[in-house]
């Protein structure tokens, strides 16, 4: 008789959890195949069909043909890339969700002339997510890049006090 009630605030905080759960799962999966030299496919497969990826300065992507040539260049610039994202800040409501990570990524950059450095980069992502199905994929990945910066001079040097 009252245990319907009593269980739907459960239900809808237990949905809340789970799609939580499947958003750092995405996330993981991003930079799983971020670092597996850049894959076009596995990234794209994150993205729904017009979905956006948006590094800044980094460079644009819109959709899925977008979003796989981008990353099919993107192991010419950058021949290594370690993603530690972090701190995730969560919020869904119903079938969209949106989310902030904190990213310290040590990455090898390899220049014009072929040489390559040790660099760090560090930002923000601002990330809005749509379940498509029972999956959760990136509607809009954003990157906000605090500091990209040479290993050896550190991200302080020439930094505004």
């Amino acid at each position: 008789m009252g245990s319907e009630p009593a269980n739907e605030p459960i239900a809808a905080r237990l949905q809340q959890l789970e799609d939580i759960e499947s958003i750092k799962q995405l996330k993981a999966r991003y930079c799983a195949f971020c670092d597996d030299n850049y894959n076009p496919r596995g990234i794209t497969s994150l993205f729904t069909d017009d979905g956006v990826w948006d590094g800044g300065d980094l460079g644009r992507a819109e959709g899925h043909a977008a979003i796989a040539r981008f990353f099919e260049r993107a192991p010419s610039a950058f021949s290594f890339a370690i993603h530690n994202v972090m701190n995730p800040i969560i919020e869904v409501d119903g079938d969209r969700a949106t989310g902030r990570w904190y990213l310290l990524q040590p990455l090898t950059r390899r220049n014009r002339a072929g040489e390559e450095g040790a660099m760090w980069l560090a930002g923000r992502y601002e990330d809005e997510y749509v379940r498509v199905g029972r999956e959760w994929k990136f509607k809009r990945l954003k990157f906000i890049t605090r500091f990209l910066a040479a290993y050896e001079e550190g991200w302080a040097k020439g930094q505004p006090e």
